[in-house]
């Protein structure tokens, strides 16, 4: 089975499944494992800032981020088709108990700064006032887009001047720093705080890190505790983390074949597929997605219905070269 459904299925190498087994560990609630304070120093580092913190999830990571950075009854500004709005089960507003204010980030799903001059609303006897701005890079939903840092610069300045925080969301961050060739701290270095995935291209089997300035991080500490997130000999997993941040320069190698997927199934009839920034492809399909989907499962080819006639693959360490001209091939037939 070739599964091309998302780089969320990657499978742990067996360093990373040594890495755990020998891992020194304690509990973490107390802050006393040692291979999570190492993790998370790392990540701080890479990710340039102050501290880091170790969650399970992604979504948890950012649900975090929105809870420690505003208040009840608050307005977020996302962009309308963001990971952090759309795909996390309503949980700004059933955590943070904020409201959303959605733009419209076009194509690419770059939220322009004028767009956060106009969204900003100001707290006064009769509106909430604007709590947090919310970025995403890569963008997930516009196929992976790596949005150049200048971008989220300039949105995060528009924000910073009406005294507005901002999350960077890099479940992918460093896949855009892959593919912008920058590091991915001179992305994030704008944001008060960012997520950045472990458990997707880079390998490891779970978890992802929440990073910003030491108080951020002392306050997202209690928010997780609350939501759940407090584990006790995390080691264990924190483990392969630590090798999974020294799979980054491999990513490019995720991003060549899906340009190679790209081009391959562009040529197939009834596909059009434009050229993928990083690991995610979206085929636009002349048949319902659902059905082509079928027909390529039949053929052992796994993806996602990301629209009616949209569908998402995604390139990853347990996809080779053969991977991508088979899968190719199976198209054809379809």
């Amino acid at each position: 089975m070739i599964d091309l459904r998302s780089d969320t299925v990657t499978t742990p190498s067996d360093a990373m499944r040594a890495a755990a087994a020998d891992a020194d560990v304690g509990d973490d609630v107390y802050g006393e494992d040692p291979t999570v304070n190492e993790l998370q120093s790392r990540a701080a580092d890479l990710l340039g800032k102050e501290a880091a913190l170790y969650v399970p999830s992604g979504t948890m990571g950012n649900q975090i981020a929105v809870r420690t950075h505003t208040e009840r009854g608050q307005e977020v500004l996302l962009e309308e088709a963001c990971h952090t709005y759309k795909w996390e089960l309503g949980g700004i507003a059933q955590h943070s108990q904020v409201q959303a204010r959605t733009l419209d980030g076009g194509e690419r799903g770059v939220i322009a700064p004028e767009q956060v001059r106009n969204g900003y609303v100001q707290a006064d006897d009769h509106r909430p006032g604007t709590g947090l701005l919310v970025l995403e890079n890569t963008h997930n939903a516009k196929g992976g887009t790596a949005i150049a840092p200048e971008h989220i610069d300039a949105a995060a300045e528009a924000a910073h001047e009406r005294g507005v925080p901002v999350h960077l969301d890099g479940a992918r961050l460093f896949n855009a720093a892959a593919a912008l060739d920058v590091p991915a701290a001179r992305i994030a270095r704008e944001a008060d705080s960012v997520m950045s995935c472990l458990s997707k291209g880079l390998g490891a089997p779970i978890g992802s890190m929440l990073a910003g300035s030491s108080d951020f991080i002392e306050r997202a500490r209690r928010v997780r505790k609350l939501m759940g997130g407090g584990m006790r000999q995390a080691g264990i997993v924190a483990a392969p983390g630590l090798l999974a941040l020294e799979n980054r320069d491999r990513l490019q190698e995720d991003h060549r074949r899906a340009r190679e997927l790209a081009a391959g199934l562009d040529d197939v009839e009834g596909m059009t597929v434009p050229q993928p920034e990083t690991n995610i492809v979206l085929v636009e399909t002349d048949e319902p997605a659902r059905e082509v989907l079928d027909r390529l499962g039949e053929r052992d080819v796994m993806g996602s219905a990301f629209g009616e006639h949209t569908i998402r693959l995604c390139t990853h360490w347990d996809i080779d070269d053969e991977d991508i001209e088979t899968t190719v091939e199976r198209a054809r037939g379809v």
